[in-house]
């Protein structure tokens, strides 16, 4: 078996889109909708064809009011070297996005950094 997507709401989905296209070279496909749902979707993949990311809106969908003890933590996505993790974090920092955690080798032995995203999600960026 294989994790084929992972799913996130967003009242920006524009906006969504546009900052993982830009920042993580991610490819799009049409906008889908469903009009009689107001459901709007779209799928990003990235090139190491692992599992894609569909952002999604839907009106009424409440804001999250915290974060969850338990469920969705972060996004986790390569750049294949510490000099890539380097150079996006800075980038990110540059257009006015939150780092989280510096870039770093982790207890486990992992280089990465942590962003938020426009909607506050936490992304990991490793090798």
């Amino acid at each position: 078996m294989l994790i084929v997507h992972v799913a996130l709401y967003t009242d920006q989905l524009n906006v969504m889109r546009d900052f993982y296209v830009k920042y993580f070279g991610a490819d799009c496909n049409e906008l889908y909708e469903n009009p009689a749902t107001e459901f709007q979707s779209y799928f990003l993949s990235f090139d190491d064809g692992g599992p894609l990311l569909e952002i999604m809106r839907r009106p009424h969908i409440k804001d999250r009011t915290d974060i969850p003890n338990v469920g969705y933590a972060h996004l986790a996505i390569s750049t294949g070297s510490t000099s890539g993790v380097d150079l996006l974090t800075e980038q990110l920092r540059r257009d006015g996005y939150t780092i989280m955690r510096e870039p770093r080798f982790t207890g486990d032995g992992f280089y990465e950094s942590v962003i938020l995203d426009p909607d506050e999600n936490e992304i990991e960026i490793t090798v």
